[in-house]
């Protein structure tokens, strides 16, 4: 019998300062067909039933087994015989008295997400309805027909970039128009009538508006807005370099939506431009000359904005460049436009990831932009490509509450997207000041997802200041001689982690080199 077995069965029999209530006849009764039952049982659970039952009539009665005419050497018995039939020797002791209270402490800690999370954070397949009812609402205001709705080239065609059609669109109140149009004087607005469709009415800060339709604070936050992200990291021409390793492609400044958080606001300009052809020659030049660089991204403005047969083109021209291994496309085109994924497309992409990976890199900010569409989108290129990952951007009123953040990470690992990075809100831009979310708040929601939700559903949190800067807290609270004391995030309950003897792990004489 283990210590666990042996605390609870003491535990059962203590002497108690006054007698036990004596047990009425029925329970009497189904306590005997219960002890009868597990000890013929070839399964754990009945016996688990048993134990349960008495230790809930002795700690509420104070009922002893032996009111009921069970001894310990019966009961002892049953717990082995429960030991045997376990696959891995648990002990009742174990699973009752240590295994179930902590599963019961970890459930109490996402009851109020579970709770929560559909009224709080409902994703764009949970109200699929309301956002169909919306299409149909939308495709009548705009004329469209549903060819045009089902294409890319009719989502664009019908974009709403300007005020009146917005107010067509969006039920916003003549002060809120007044400041769009303020506010669009001096930066673009588009989007999509798909992305539009996700908007719920009567939701005032409902986080798709708040990333599609710009206010006024964009005009009215008072700051120095720092030279455009990399200026001073662009030692080619639309190549930005942070890294000796990495770099990026600035392929286009088109999108098919411009969010309001954009951290390209000044490198998206005025209008739509296509780069000559000499441009992207410099470029590419630049990564063959620079042996050191194995990995490159290709954004934008939107990779996928591109037309297929520039894509094919830059992609086949770094799958010939024999030091770059890893290749990558910015995109938010899936959540936004997911129509645009074609089959042509995910040829392309799967011809260049048989040659060399390609991970299609993504930003999804809330769960609500996740639809039965967009997850498709999602599913068909993870088919043909080596991984697709998220990177979002902490947006106050948008994702930063443990139940959106937590929603968000969890959809979009149902719907094929690994979380990969949350980025906090880029200080560089005083238009989007109003977004920004404390550190510490990211830190702790980021840190809550441990233990909560699964590892590869956990992105890491990171800030954008000459580089990505992770910004977890370190759990290390301090060494006591060969022990590391640690703190779980979650609960911040600390624990002892023996720590290898540094003189054992500096010996060389281990594994096969002891044979040498």
């Amino acid at each position: 019998m283990d210590d666990y077995t042996r605390e609870l069965i003491d535990e059962l029999f203590a002497e108690t300062p006054t007698p036990s209530t004596p047990p009425d006849p029925e329970t009497r009764t189904q306590i005997e067909k219960m002890a009868a039952d597990a000890e013929s049982a070839t399964t754990t659970g009945s016996i688990l039933d048993l134990f349960s039952l008495l230790k809930r009539l002795r700690q509420e009665d104070g009922q002893t087994p032996e009111v009921f005419g069970l001894s310990r050497e019966r009961l002892a018995d049953l717990s082995q015989q429960h030991e045997d039939l376990d696959e891995h020797h648990v002990t009742v002791g174990g699973r009752l008295n240590r295994a179930r209270p902590i599963v019961e402490a970890a459930n109490a800690r996402v009851d109020e997400y579970l709770r929560d999370r559909k009224t709080e954070a409902p994703s764009g397949i949970e109200l699929w309805e309301v956002i169909l009812q919306n299409q149909e609402r939308i495709q009548s205001q705009l004329n469209m027909g549903n060819d045009d709705w089902s294409s890319y080239s009719g989502q664009l065609k019908n974009c709403i970039d300007s005020v009146d059609t917005l107010a067509e669109i969006v039920d916003l109140s003549p002060e809120v128009i007044a400041d769009v149009t303020r506010v669009t004087r001096r930066y673009r607005m588009r989007m999509t009538p798909y992305y539009a469709s996700l908007i719920r009415p009567g939701i005032v800060n409902d986080p798709v508006l708040l990333q599609s339709v710009p206010t006024a604070e964009m005009v009215d936050n008072v700051g120095v807005e720092i030279p455009p992200v990399a200026a001073d990291h662009s030692p080619a021409r639309l190549i930005d370099q942070f890294y000796p390793r990495t770099v990026t492609i600035k392929v286009t400044n088109m999108c098919a939506m411009y969010c309001t958080h954009c951290l390209r606001i000044a490198h998206i300009g005025k209008k739509d431009t296509i780069y000559p052809e000499a441009a992207y020659g410099e470029a590419l030049e630049y990564i063959r000359q620079n042996d050191r660089i194995r990995d490159v991204l290709i954004t934008g403005g939107d990779a996928f904005v591109l037309p297929n047969r520039m894509i094919r083109k830059i992609l086949d021209a770094l799958d010939g460049i024999d030091h770059v291994h890893m290749k990558r496309l910015g995109t938010r085109i899936p959540v936004t436009a997911p129509m645009r994924v074609d089959d042509e497309l995910l040829d392309i992409l799967e011809a260049s990831n048989d040659r060399k990976p390609v991970r299609v890199v993504t930003q999804i900010n809330t769960a609500q932009e996740i639809t039965p569409v967009s997850r498709t989108a999602f599913k068909e290129i993870s088919k043909r490509v080596s991984a697709v990952l998220n990177q979002a951007v902490l947006l106050k009123g948008i994702n930063d509450t443990r139940v959106k953040m937590w929603k968000l990470c969890e959809t979009i690992q149902e719907s094929y997207v690994r979380p990969y990075y949350i980025f906090n809100c880029s200080y560089r831009n005083p238009q989007f000041m109003h977004f920004r979310v404390p550190v510490e708040t990211g830190r702790d929601i980021v840190e809550s997802m441990y233990g909560n939700l699964s590892g590869d559903a956990i992105p890491r949190y990171i800030a954008t200041a000459g580089g990505k800067i992770p910004l977890h807290r370190s759990n290390v609270l301090e060494q006591r001689g060969d022990t590391v004391i640690l703190r779980k995030p979650w609960s911040g309950e600390t624990v002892e982690y023996p720590d290898p003897d540094p003189a054992d792990y500096a010996r060389d004489d281990f594994s096969f080199n002891r044979y040498n």
